[in-house]
């Protein structure tokens, strides 16, 4: 086998994608920050003290993904051409989904910018939460979907829910 993060002499390098095609590429990640009840509603009420959580978290996420190459060592630096983060409140689990699309044209896919924009908009939410409840978990971070490329399409089968694929 073969790796392509390293070199003959075992040395860390980051991957030549000189030679690719410039594709359209898209990738959504998701990930679920669970929290009591009564966090829960001050959130979608509003009424955390430190403001806008949900508002906080999405320009978080955004800007989370844009240093993806800054956090991961061996990343490709992206002209990312869009990156959005979106919430569902899941009241009956005490959940919040988060979910993050990223997209370009490049030579490189985008799975770890939406992974690490997902991720941060997660810690950001249990940053501003955790005056009210220091039992948060965050979990379930994965992969929902990519485009592009030589590989094309994925949809992660163990997300698939309800006969629905949540990559929409």
């Amino acid at each position: 086998m073969e790796f392509t993060h390293f070199d003959e002499a075992g040395n860390a390098r980051m991957v030549d994608v000189g030679d690719k095609d410039e594709t359209k590429r898209e990738a959504v990640a998701k990930g679920s920050i669970f929290m009591s009840p009564e966090c829960l509603r001050m959130v979608a009420e509003g009424s955390m003290k430190k403001g806008d959580v949900l508002g906080v978290a999405r320009v978080a996420g955004i800007m989370g993904a844009k240093r993806t190459s800054d956090l991961i060592p061996l990343c490709h630096i992206l002209n990312l051409t869009k990156l959005t983060i979106d919430f569902v409140i899941k009241e009956e689990s005490c959940e919040i989904e988060a979910s993050c699309r990223a997209k370009t044209t490049g030579r490189t896919g985008v799975e770890m910018e939406a992974l690490t924009g997902v991720s941060v908009a997660l810690l950001t939410i249990y940053d501003m939460c955790k005056a009210v409840d220091k039992t948060m978990e965050i979990g379930g971070i994965h992969l929902e979907y990519k485009a592009g490329g030589k590989s094309g399409e994925f949809y992660n089968p163990g997300r698939e829910r309800d006969g629905e694929n949540h990559a929409g």
